[in-house]
């Protein structure tokens, strides 16, 4: 038997799906058929792009029940939740680039010259490799695969290893709503072809999301050619929670904010700094909310946290929370209450961490777990100078009553996007993207059409006999 991806569901820690890796040749050939599927791709109306892509997200809500228990089984995020995935933000993001794209791939039109015809156009680059993780399988990917469809590019999609059905489904979408041949294709690759794909000559941008460490990979792997990549890596988001700010609002959605998704979220909230003015009274909500999770088998209705990714993952986090633990930090949450914990498991109960300082991990490195870490402070200065303390740069918020201190407050922050009153979210009208350790580039809004994309100048003059 050729060479296979194994998704182990963490639910129960059995073999869910198995599918066999493309050959290099395999890759090769499905690179050749997009590059010649793309040539006709591009012709086509944008009004046809924008229908086809409006098919594929009707086709894709027809099956989100189904397609979210698959996701439950691959990933473990309770059943509860993975069909809104599809239905909720997929399609929020789906229809808004739907939206946006008119504008935002129309021509560029300049001052008018006397004998001259002046404009820019965006051309297409041509074929986008997407790399998906598997935490937000379907958010991630749409990100970037819908734009560059819409902006007339051919796509190839590489998913993580734990979500391969989520490439299928993808595929069977777009197969239902008319995507001609060759347009949309996906592979099951190994690390090491992957990062051949990217070094071809046939690959014209890159779309990454993972880690840092896989990131610097896609980079080396490029280093040879002047591609366009788009890299979504880390982060270590944080909150500040001002004194004057609306508390009971600020405990509900922090407490979703570090928690949803087993804290597996690039963007989500990872360490609060708190005003001692309402920290005891915080810390107290936080910790009343928090015990209200049920962990459990996540395929049951009435669980909302289900376990970790894999065992070896929820072992990080608890080996982050001993050590905090042991440097003098408290855990105001009893595992015990929670009576699927178990140590060497995937399941790992919610934790909040107090007396913590940023010489402990759990308030430094990525933990994308089910911790955090809760910290007094005394002022904005104090708040800015530890938000900022950090290799990443991907979201973070406050919460207050003054808009005009957030924005004041917000300018110092080394952040993509900062929120005030809310945390862990997209909005696709607004441009998705990172500083530091985060990554680079953009997707989403009108700004992220333009990395898909080359302007392609039109200079022409009219001449007289």
């Amino acid at each position: 038997m050729s060479e296979s991806i194994r998704c182990i569901s963490p639910i129960d820690g059995r073999l869910y799906v198995e599918r066999g890796l493309a050959s290099t040749a395999e890759a090769a050939r499905a690179l050749d058929i997009a590059r010649r599927a793309q040539l006709q791709w591009r012709r086509t109306p944008l009004a046809e792009r924008i229908a086809i892509c409006g098919g594929f997200v009707d086709a894709m809500i027809a099956r989100k029940q189904k397609l979210g228990e698959e996701l439950t089984r691959q990933m473990g995020r309770p059943i509860r939740y993975t069909p809104n995935e599809i239905g909720g933000g997929m399609a929020e993001r789906t229809r808004k680039m739907m939206e946006l794209a008119p504008d935002a791939l129309g021509d560029i039109a300049v001052a008018q010259k006397t004998g001259f015809t002046r404009f820019i156009r965006k051309d297409p680059l041509g074929v986008v490799f997407v790399v998906a993780p598997w935490n937000y399988p379907y958010l991630t990917a749409v990100n970037a695969i819908v734009p560059a469809l819409l902006a007339g590019n051919a796509v190839i999609l590489k998913h993580s290893h734990q979500t391969p059905l989520v490439a299928e489904a993808f595929r069977d979408g777009f197969a239902a709503a008319g995507l001609p041949s060759g347009v949309f294709q996906i592979l099951h690759l190994s690390h090491d072809d992957t990062e051949k794909l990217v070094a071809s000559d046939g690959v014209d941008f890159v779309a990454f999301t993972g880690s840092v460490e896989g990131g610097h990979a896609v980079v080396r792997a490029a280093s040879e050619r002047f591609i366009g990549l788009g890299l979504e890596l880390g982060g270590k988001d944080p909150a500040y929670v001002r004194g004057d700010c609306n508390l009971d609002h600020a405990v509900e959605n922090l407490v979703d904010g570090a928690f949803f998704n087993s804290g597996q979220s690039c963007c989500g909230i990872e360490r609060i700094y708190v005003h001692a003015s309402v920290y005891d009274r915080f810390v107290d909500g936080f910790v009343a909310l928090t015990r209200q999770y049920v962990l459990g088998d996540p395929l049951k209705p009435e669980t909302t946290l289900g376990p970790m990714v894999r065992a070896a993952a929820a072992e990080f986090v608890r080996g982050q929370i001993a050590d905090a633990v042991k440097s003098g930090a408290r855990s105001l949450v009893d595992p015990k209450g929670f009576a699927a914990d178990a140590p060497g498991s995937a399941y790992l109960a919610p934790h909040v961490l107090v007396d913590v300082d940023h010489a402990m991990r759990v308030m430094t490195e990525e933990s994308f777990g089910p911790v955090i870490g809760i910290m007094k402070i005394e002022s904005d200065d104090q708040a800015v100078k530890l938000m900022n303390d950090s290799r990443y740069g991907l979201t973070a918020a406050i919460w207050t009553e003054d808009t005009q201190a957030a924005i004041a407050i917000g300018d110092r922050v080394a952040t993509g996007t900062w929120f005030m009153n809310r945390c862990d979210y997209l909005d696709p009208e607004l441009a998705w993207t990172g500083v530091k350790d985060s990554g680079r580039g953009c997707t989403l809004s009108r700004l992220g059409f333009d990395y898909l994309t080359r302007p392609k100048s039109f200079h022409l003059r009219t001449t007289t006999r």
